[in-house]
C-alpha cells in the first residue's frame, strides 16, 4: 500500500471529522484542479492538502515550491507534506489564517469538505480566501453533490460567481471542479 494511502487511511480511522473524505483525491481530480496554474500564476495556496495529491499536480505544472504555501490543520499530514515537499511552505493551521499573514495571490486550491462545514465557517474560510487574493484571481474548489460546494448565502455576502468544471469520474467518488471570483 502506498506510503500516503497509509498515512491517510491511519488519520482517518483516528479522526474521521477531520479528514471527512474516504479516500485520497485522485490524480485526474487533482489535474482538473490545477489546470490553468503555472510559473505566471505567482504565489498559490492551498487550503486541506491532506497527503499532498493536489499539492504534487500544482507543482506539477510548473508553480515553484517556493510559491505554494498550504494551511493544514493535521499534525501528521504536516509533518508528511513537509517532508514530500521541499520547499513548499506548510502552516498547521486553519485556513483562516491565511487572511492574517498573505496578501497578492494567484490562486487558492481547496480540498475542504465546504459542504460539511457549517456556513459561518464555511463564510470565514472563503473570506479568508478573497481577503489574500489578487482581483480576478480564482479560488478553486471541487465537491462531490450535484450543488456548488459554497452555499448561497455565502455566495451572495462574498459577492462571488463561479464556473462549473465537468464532472471528474475518475475520482471515488466523482466530484466537479468549480471555479469561484468575486465581483
Amino acid at each position: 500500500m502506498p506510503r500516503d494511502l497509509v498515512l491517510f487511511v491511519g488519520q482517518l480511522l483516528r479522526n474521521p471529522r477531520e479528514v471527512s473524505a474516504i479516500v485520497p483525491s485522485s490524480r485526474a481530480l487533482a489535474t482538473a484542479m490545477a489546470r490553468g496554474l503555472g510559473p505566471a500564476t505567482g504565489r498559490v495556496v492551498e487550503f486541506g492538502p491532506g497527503t499532498g495529491k493536489l499539492t504534487r499536480a500544482i507543482l506539477d505544472q510548473g508553480v515553484a515550491p517556493s510559491d505554494l504555501t498550504l494551511y493544514e490543520m493535521n499534525p501528521a499530514f504536516c509533518d508528511s507534506l513537509r517532508v514530500r515537499f521541499p520547499g513548499v511552505r506548510v502552516i498547521n493551521a486553519p485556513a483562516q489564517e491565511a487572511a492574517h499573514e498573505l496578501a497578492g495571490v494567484g490562486a487558492v486550491i481547496s480540498g475542504l469538505p465546504l459542504l460539511s462545514i457549517p456556513p459561518e465557517i464555511q463564510r470565514g474560510i472563503i473570506g479568508a480566501a478573497f481577503a489574500i487574493l489578487r482581483p480576478g484571481a480564482p479560488y478553486i474548489q471541487f465537491t462531490y453533490g450535484p450543488n456548488p460546494p459554497v452555499t448561497e448565502g455565502v455566495s451572495t455576502a462574498l459577492n462571488l460567481r463561479f464556473e462549473q468544471g465537468p464532472r471528474i469520474w475518475q475520482n471515488l467518488p466523482p466530484a466537479r471542479v468549480y471555479r469561484y471570483t468575486q465581483g
